[in-house]
């Protein structure tokens, strides 16, 4: 397994594709460094915002959610998401937000 350097002294361990291995791991500061790596330098508050909802609902149901679910919640169009994340929902959004690697469609 590989590690992942937060720059505030800590050392996470990460899987193959940079998501954090032990979710309650992750705060604020895990998410702008695992952001930097996804080509996001500075996290607005839109970033912010699908971020916690994600985060939030992977706490409280354990699964990532659909992707249907996140724009309708979160008001963001798929393109928006895209625009944030570049990566996508999936590859981006969800490391950040500190869950684990989705298996299915988010």
């Amino acid at each position: 397994m590989a590690t992942f350097d937060v720059g505030d002294g800590r050392t996470l361990e990460i899987d193959e594709d940079g998501f954090i291995q032990d979710p309650t791991q992750w705060d604020e500061k895990v998410a702008e460094a695992l952001a930097k790596t996804e080509g996001v330098d500075e996290m607005t508050e839109e970033h912010w915002k699908l971020v916690r909802y994600l985060n939030d609902y992977y706490h409280k149901y354990g699964v990532a959610p659909m992707i249907r679910k996140l724009c309708k919640e979160t008001g963001f169009k798929l393109n928006k998401v895209y625009q944030l994340f570049p990566s996508g929902p999936a590859k981006g959004a969800c490391k950040v937000a500190g869950l684990p690697k989705p298996t299915g469609c988010v």
